[in-house]
């Protein structure tokens, strides 16, 4: 059973979605509707949307917008579909075997794929929030960013 997911074409409801979704995985594909890989990842999407959504939001994000292009340039999204994590407005990032760790690239090879990297961030994010390191590890990361900055 697929769902439909909804596409965002404004840098306003891409700002909202992060700040709002609270305490699960949100999920950002960065692509276009006429890309055939993208249509191929939209396909895995929406098929797995209803599986995951106790615990992930997933979305669509339309680069052809000119309003999105703020985020494409933020996120230096050069490649389609790029697929983006977040948890609690912070950006999630992983190791998918490529030198940038702040996405995935290029589409999911089956359903179950997709799934496995969402439960093992949810996991992953599970275990750190139980004994309370996952707030400690934010907040750290935020000073040391602001540390960063002053360099």
């Amino acid at each position: 059973m697929s769902c439909i997911i909804p596409t965002l074409t404004k840098k306003l409801e891409v700002d909202s979605i992060i700040r709002d979704t609270i305490d699960k995985v949100l999920i950002l594909r960065f692509g276009r509707a006429s890309d055939p890989i993208c249509l191929e990842l939209d396909g895995i999407l929406a098929k797995s949307a209803r599986e995951v959504s106790k615990f992930a939001v997933v979305s669509l994000v339309d680069m052809d917008s000119d309003d999105i292009q703020v985020y494409v340039k933020y996120f230096d999204i050069t490649l389609m579909p790029s697929t983006i994590f977040f948890f609690n407005a912070h950006h999630m990032k992983m190791d998918s075997g490529t030198a940038d760790h702040t996405k995935w690239i290029g589409a999911f090879h089956k359903k179950q794929d997709f799934i496995d990297v969402v439960e093992v961030l949810k996991n992953i994010l599970e275990y750190f929030s139980e004994y309370r390191f996952f707030s400690l590890l934010l907040w750290l990361e935020d000073k040391l960013l602001r540390l960063q900055r002053y360099k």
